[in-house]
């Protein structure tokens, strides 16, 4: 049996944490056996990684910053998200390669392509099955971030430009593959938000 795989992506400050909880719930409640994670992260190694590239206080140079990122999503993949996967379970993730394409690859101006390799040869090529896209803008995914953080990571405390350009790059890489992106408007209520996100992932089951 082959599990399930869907990921949710955005800005920071889009509210990915939170529709993946209610997600999460929804598919738990149904009698679903579900792996929630994250990205960087999510294992030792990777959380070791995550403190790297977004807590250093050195300057981390963009090609190392998205091997690194690499590194962590090849060892997420092997040791967590696979496994589960073949035990036929539902593995929700915050963030997965599309971040890099996004964040490296068009807001650092690394390469699109180049990036999304690197992912697919570190993954051995998994994609996700749904990725949810929550759309925020630059300002007020800012704003909420301001509010729910004590301190920013090396990315969050980017420029607005760079925020900018990574909704774009996000725009963009939803419109080339339509059929596994749901694009959502994150300055929507919670409820229809979620509601939104429960009716595309029931359509995997049907």
């Amino acid at each position: 049996m082959v599990g399930i795989f869907i990921t949710f992506e955005g800005g920071d400050g889009s509210g990915k944490s939170t529709q993946a909880g209610l997600l999460e719930q929804w598919l738990t409640d149904a009698g679903h056996t579900v792996v929630r994670t994250r990205e960087p992260g999510g294992t030792a190694v990777g959380d070791e990684l995550r403190e790297i590239v977004l807590h250093s206080r050195g300057h981390i140079d963009p090609r190392a910053e998205a091997l690194i990122f690499a590194a962590s999503r090849a060892q997420h993949v092997a040791e967590k998200v696979r496994p589960a996967l073949q035990r036929g379970e539902i593995v929700i993730m915050d963030r997965y390669l599309d971040s890099s394409v996004a964040y490296q690859g068009f807001a650092r101006g690394l390469g699109a392509d180049d990036v999304r390799s690197i992912s697919l040869w570190a993954t051995e090529d998994l994609l996700p099955d749904l990725t949810v896209l929550l759309d925020v803008d630059e300002d007020t995914g800012r704003d909420r971030l301001h509010d729910a953080r004590t301190r920013y990571d090396r990315l969050e405390a980017e420029e607005r430009d760079f925020h900018a350009r990574v909704r774009a790059a996000y725009l963009e890489i939803a419109a080339t593959e339509p059929s596994r992106f749901l694009v959502l408007d994150a300055s929507l209520p919670v409820d229809d938000l979620a509601a939104a996100v429960r009716t595309r992932a029931a359509a995997l089951f049907a």
